[in-house]
């Protein structure tokens, strides 16, 4: 078989198993708005009980209407979300989906995903725009939906990692922390690793910063909840002038490679810190070389660079770019360049490297 507006030729069986992973990935895309609305309108965590139901007693359960919930049980069934037994005409949420899809504080949590997801599409005008100009997109640009699918999306990660692995994967931090630390969280964001961290060491005192002052509002909102204010606080301020000096620890979570100017970033931390202290930064897990990335994890975080953080990037100044799947040796090049003499990967999960400097 030969192409029609080329002379190339098309092996059929490798373009049957092309269309083949088309389908999947379309039915995939095209489920992405049902689970968004079955996380909003609290459709799964009706369901989380594991008792069978129909779609009239969950419409009954959610205050939703039948025939929509008939459709939607569909599409979850044929995607694997819930199960169908045909005698019954009743559909099942396993318990592995229910602790995915149903308990926020879940480690396998995975709707702010989706949630996170759907924004870019919204966002896609902009960053084509973008693709054409040059220019950048910042952080504050996007859709609402990114700002809190992006903090429901990590915290159940923070939540099974941050203080089991991560903080005693560090060199004396956990010592200093439990005695009573000063810690920086830089771009928080909503504020969950911070809180995350100032919940398991009430003698340490937390600063959250964050340019996104939507964000910060968030933050202090969360710390008024938790009853935590008296040793949280929460400002806006960028990578390169949070205030401050004497810090134990300096936290970045998933933001270093978001920055237009990283290098500078390092070199504000550097002055930040405690001569003792710790620059811990979690980044998304990359290999150094392109061609070892081109996996599934890849896939995600490539997507995401691509629409978030190389826009994000080129919207500040110096716009390095350095995007989400720079691997190791780039980092570890932008952190000593920043002024840093010891780095090192402390630990790492599939998702995430996990690297601590000092000075």
């Amino acid at each position: 078989m030969e192409s029609g507006n080329s002379q190339q030729t098309i092996d059929p069986a490798r373009l049957d198993q092309f269309m083949g992973q088309f389908v999947g990935d379309l039915g995939a895309a095209l489920s992405l708005a049902t689970v968004v609305l079955g996380d909003k309108l609290g459709l799964y965590k009706a369901m989380a009980d594991g008792a069978p139901v129909t779609s009239a007693e969950l419409a009954e359960r959610t205050g939703t209407e039948e025939r929509y919930v008939r459709e939607w049980l569909a599409a979850q069934a044929a995607g694997g979300y819930v199960t169908y037994d045909a005698a019954s005409e009743r559909f099942t949420l396993p318990p592995e989906q229910a602790m995915a899809l149903a308990q926020d504080d879940s480690p396998a949590f995975i709707p702010g995903a989706f949630q996170l997801a759907a924004s870019l599409v919204k966002d896609e005008p902009k960053i084509a725009e973008a693709f054409r100009s040059g220019d950048g997109v910042g952080w504050h640009e996007h859709d609402g939906d990114l700002f809190c699918g992006t903090e429901r999306f990590f915290r159940p990660g923070y939540i099974a990692n941050l203080v089991p692995n991560w903080i005693p994967a560090l060199e004396g931090v956990e010592e200093k922390l439990t005695a009573g630390g000063l810690v920086a969280d830089i771009g928080c964001g909503h504020g969950a690793s911070t809180l995350i961290l100032a919940e398991a060491y009430p003698q340490s005192r937390f600063v959250g910063y964050d340019y996104h002052s939507e964000s910060i509002e968030q933050a202090r909102a969360g710390a008024r909840a938790a009853g935590v204010e008296d040793r949280v606080s929460f400002e806006v301020a960028s990578a390169k002038d949070f205030p401050g000096d004497g810090y134990d620890l300096v936290a970045m979570f998933d933001c270093l490679h978001d920055m237009g100017d990283p290098v500078g970033a390092a070199a504000h931390v550097h002055r930040a810190l405690a001569p003792d202290g710790t620059w811990l930064i979690v980044e998304p897990f990359a290999n150094d070389r392109l061609e070892d990335n081109l996996n599934p994890v890849g896939r995600v975080f490539y997507s995401a660079s691509t629409m978030i953080c190389t826009p994000a990037s080129r919207d500040q100044e110096v716009g390095l770019a350095l995007g989400a799947q720079a691997g190791e040796a780039r980092l570890r090049a932008v952190v000593t360049e920043g002024g840093f003499t010891r780095f090192r990967r402390a630990t790492e999960t599939p998702f995430n490297l996990v690297l601590e400097a000092r000075p």
